[in-house]
């Protein structure tokens, strides 16, 4: 599994995927967005999965992969 973390728009979004993350039985937890991503509401949920699921009521900001303490933008190449 690859830990990730998801960025958002809303404290709001932010709860709504978190929600259905626990309820479809994915380990995940709300922090305080990392200082290398920045974010609209300063709120992100960091998760593990096999890929980043795909939620319909959910406004995400950004999804990044973490590894070794380095963050990978999904859907680019760019490192932070």
């Amino acid at each position: 599994m690859s830990k990730y973390v998801a960025t958002f728009f809303s404290h709001y979004d932010a709860l709504t995927f978190y929600n259905y993350l626990k309820e479809t039985g994915v380990s995940a937890s709300l922090a305080p967005v990392p200082r290398k991503v920045s974010s609209s509401c300063g709120t992100c949920v960091a998760f593990e999965a096999d890929g980043v699921p795909d939620v319909p009521d959910s406004e995400i900001e950004a999804v990044y992969l973490e590894t070794d303490g380095k963050f990978v933008l999904q859907g680019g190449m760019e490192y932070i």
